[in-house]
């Protein structure tokens, strides 16, 4: 294969890698994935409709169906906010990146098995990268590739983004972990189709934990960017308050999530970055399988048309598309996270407000279709003059008649 040159080469068999993969090759390019096998990231696993309409993710996949989600404050007040008129699919990462990858190589991709080494560049000014293939033991003997551009969608601490983009080495992240165990058939308050987001700083003191049904398991997880924060200390804590310490653990899994998109996601030459390597996991929420698949979808769409114009200045539209579509939602976002989710006073006033229909409607159709709702004017004005209310702590964060309790053990009251 070291003579062949591939029109791109996708480094990274993930959400965004496979999803530009797959549309590439059906766009009729000569691509490979390369990708290293065995290695499951840590995520919820909440893919919303728009994301299986727009990538045709087959109903099979889905382990569960949520209807409703539990958010629950410090104080372990709760609100059940239910998801009216449909559902969100919940996937096992093992399965459905297997899936995707196996759809772009029955599409065309070829597929190679192992991991990115290095990337140079040979006397005509390819693109040449060296990978080594996964074996037993210490791994095969190096190989090389070149290919006329490339797309990293290798993870947070992207290596391409390392080797290739400025600024692709300083990516900031949170350390996200999980742990799948065994769903509960009874004994404390799990229902298998609503998720559970706990806001509490014993947990995460400046993101979340969660507890995710999937089917015949559940993620049970949390994220921080604080150094010195034990992941699975606080996991552990969660499973307590959720009722879940006594059930079997499956399997563990930790990796790095990224905090914000890189303000410059390609080289100005044959390299553009997607997914977590261009940093596309939404705040607040952390939120990234269908924001890396759209975001692969921008990067196979960008280096399509880089190839098709000969112009490397193609490929800064990946960038430019992407935060077009959803650069507005991030930004809320972002704000969202860096005011409510600093003390647990704030966190508390931030569920307290999650009772209002009005927020919980307005979210949950933004959530769904991917996209700010502005269809509702005077909805959006009394969200505002609540939030201002709150802000000035003017109005109690609970009234007696709303208030609900979730006792530690998953017990609710």
């Amino acid at each position: 294969m070291s003579d062949e040159i591939f029109d791109c080469l996708v480094v990274g068999g993930g959400p965004a890698g496979a999803t530009a993969a797959n549309d590439l090759a059906l766009a009729g390019r000569k691509v490979a994935l390369l990708d290293r096998a065995g290695r499951i990231k840590p995520c919820g696993g909440a893919i919303p409709p728009r994301a299986i309409d727009m990538f045709g993710v087959p109903e099979d996949l889905l382990v569960a169906k949520i209807k409703k989600a539990r958010i629950i404050s410090p104080k372990h007040h709760y609100v059940d906010i239910p998801i009216k008129g449909g559902f969100v699919g919940m996937v096992d990462r093992e399965d459905f990146d297997e899936w995707l990858r196996a759809r772009a190589c029955a599409n065309g991709a070829v597929r190679l098995t192992g991991t990115y080494q290095s990337l140079e560049r040979d006397a005509d000014g390819i693109a040449m990268v060296m990978w080594r293939p996964k074996a037993e033991g210490h791994g095969g003997r190096p190989r090389r590739i070149r290919a006329r551009t490339i797309i990293g969608a290798d993870g947070a601490r992207s290596n391409v983004a390392r080797d290739a983009v400025p600024g692709g080495d300083s990516i900031p992240y949170v350390i996200a972990y999980h742990e799948i165990v065994r769903a509960p058939r009874s004994g404390c308050d799990y229902e298998p189709d609503r998720c559970d987001v706990y806001y509490d700083g014993r947990i995460s003191p400046d993101f979340y934990g969660w507890v995710f049904p999937h089917g015949p398991c559940a993620s049970v997880g949390m994220g921080t960017e604080q150094d010195g924060i034990s992941v699975k200390g606080a996991t552990r804590d969660l499973r307590v308050m959720a009722g879940l310490d006594r059930v079997e653990t499956l399997r563990k899994e930790g990796a790095p999530i990224p905090l914000q998109p890189l303000k410059r996601w390609d080289n100005g030459r044959d390299v553009v970055l997607a997914g977590d390597a261009a940093g596309v996991v939404a705040p607040s929420s952390g939120e990234g399988i269908f924001y890396a698949m759209f975001g692969g979808r921008c990067a196979a769409q960008a280096v399509d048309e880089a190839l098709a114009t000969r112009r490397a200045t193609a490929l800064a539209g990946a960038r430019r598309q992407f935060m077009r579509t959803h650069g507005g939602v991030f930004w809320i976002l972002r704000k969202m996270q860096d005011y409510w989710y600093t003390t647990d006073a704030r966190r508390e006033r931030f569920v307290a407000i999650c009772q209002d229909v009005d927020v919980q409607e307005l979210t949950f159709d933004a959530y769904m279709n991917k996209e700010l709702v502005k269809a509702r004017p005077l909805a959006h004005a009394r969200i505002f003059w609540k939030n201002v209310l709150h802000l000035a702590g003017l109005v109690p964060a609970w009234g007696r008649e709303t208030a609900r309790r979730a006792e530690p053990g998953g017990v609710g009251t």
